[in-house]
């Protein structure tokens, strides 16, 4: 299905032309500059732990953390370069039986994932962990894409715009469900809902799914004393300082700390096994302390850069499927880092969400660069004013 090249873009068919040299160097260049202020954030976050080992797991090697991270990266990087290089018909062609692989994978981790802290998010290969819930939202947005295409005209009802979506969002997140892992529910819900609204559903259908989604949260709140304590930290995390507020108050904490120009990189003194999580989903805090508000402003400047250049290429792309793919990407991307940074800031209530190409995590990194790689991939063969 390709688009009329004059109506997408706003210029004259004389106007454009289509660029297929090589993909785009902007995107590319921006999530290199990200990723390597990532591993270095990283490696200044995770050394204290690293070298105090209170979980006896690196051995007292202060780069533990670190060199496992650049390895991920390095490595990623060819994923990167790889995808970028698959045409986007194979993503189109295997959108399926990967939803297919991601699903299996979540029936996997109720029954042989691996606990961490009283939840069983992560399945065990080699040596290494793998999170299904991570290759599910790209499932969802590559499944999704191919779906709109056929049902374009009958997006509006129930029956084709609506009911295959639903369930497919219905058995991932009551597989989430079971882990329990409701960041991740959230998130996928909220990109399946972005994908129906570029898909041209109607605006009636987002209304009653936002009033299910209260009355859903009123249950989850009633019947889940884990998620209603979340709620009740949040509002007044001082209050239980000491107990469930304790990573929140450290967090801000660390903000605070770091003022307008920070205390330096390598600075920080609440990486000192006083935040909890500090090279991983709080790993936004210990940049806040050690870069302070410039440099905060600034990683959050560059991430923004990228989230706008990928929406620039998918509203270049000629093919409905490409736009779809990497609009839904970059929304993704867009969620995890505002879900992230709010949750270090107080701003939402606190759940496990990583900061893409920071929070230490090798094979997270690894599907967030593939991510990226299929953005490039796209970019390949772009319509561009002359």
């Amino acid at each position: 299905m390709r688009y009329d090249s004059a109506r997408l873009t706003g210029f004259s068919d004389t106007a454009v032309k289509e660029r297929k040299a090589g993909f785009d160097t902007p995107f590319f260049l921006l999530v290199l500059l990200l990723l390597t202020m990532g591993v270095v954030m990283v490696l200044s976050a995770s050394f204290p732990r690293a070298y105090y080992d209170p979980g006896n797991i690196t051995g007292g090697n202060a780069a533990y953390y670190f060199v496992r991270q650049l390895l991920f990266a390095l490595l990623g990087t060819g994923v990167m370069l790889l995808a970028s290089k698959l045409p986007m018909g194979f993503y189109r062609r295997y959108s399926f039986p990967f939803l297919a692989f991601a699903l299996v994978l979540l029936m996997l981790v109720p029954f042989v994932g691996v606990k961490v802290n009283g939840s069983r998010r992560w399945l065990g290969v080699g040596g290494l962990t793998l999170q299904p819930s991570e290759l599910a939202k790209l499932a969802v947005i590559l499944s999704f894409s191919v779906l709109i295409g056929k049902m374009r005209g009958r997006m509006r009802t129930f029956r084709y715009g609506i009911l295959p979506f639903g369930a497919i969002l219905c058995a991932i997140v009551g597989l989430l469900v079971l882990e329990p892992h409701f960041s991740a529910s959230i998130i996928i819900i909220a990109i399946g809902g972005v994908m129906l609204f570029l898909g041209g559903v109607r605006l009636g259908w987002f209304i009653g799914a936002a009033i299910a989604a209260g009355s859903a949260l009123a249950v989850l709140l009633a019947f889940f004393p884990y998620a209603s304590s979340r709620i009740t930290t949040w509002r007044d995390p001082f209050s239980s300082s000491s107990d469930e507020g304790y990573q929140i108050v450290q967090s801000l904490y660390s903000i605070g700390s770091g003022g307008l120009s920070g205390l330096g990189l390598g600075g920080s003194r609440q990486k000192f096994l006083y935040l909890p999580e500090e090279h991983n989903d709080f790993i936004f805090a210990v940049a806040c302390e050690e870069l302070g508000f410039i440099g905060a402003a600034l990683i959050l400047t560059l991430f923004a850069l990228l989230i706008l250049r990928g929406y620039w290429i998918a509203l270049h792309c000629r093919d409905r499927y490409d736009f779809l793919v990497c609009a839904g990407i970059s929304t993704l991307l867009a969620i995890q880092v505002f879900l992230n940074v709010a949750v270090v800031t107080n701003l939402v209530p606190c759940t496990g969400i990583s900061l893409p190409f920071f929070s230490y995590g090798g094979t997270a990194l690894l599907i967030q660069l593939g991510e990226m790689g299929i953005i490039l991939s796209a970019s390949r063969t772009i319509l561009t004013e002359k």
